[in-house]
């Protein structure tokens, strides 16, 4: 799994960073998504997805 995002995208609601918080974290400046793992572990693949559908602006993408 390969994690990228798209920071124009985000609207800084922080639900990833809340969700998955070894893969996601915001901008102190900006409050924008930074992905802090591109490549996550296995075990976290299930809630990296999750966090991408409950994105509201479809900012992150996940690639198997």
């Amino acid at each position: 799994m390969h994690v990228s995002v798209d920071p124009e995208k985000c609207c800084s609601s922080g639900l990833c960073a809340l969700s998955v918080p070894e893969v996601f974290g915001q901008d102190e400046r900006e409050c924008v998504v930074l992905v802090l793992t591109f490549e996550p572990p296995a075990a976290l693949h299930d809630r990296v997805r999750a966090a991408a559908r409950r994105c509201p602006t479809g900012t992150i993408e996940v690639r198997d």
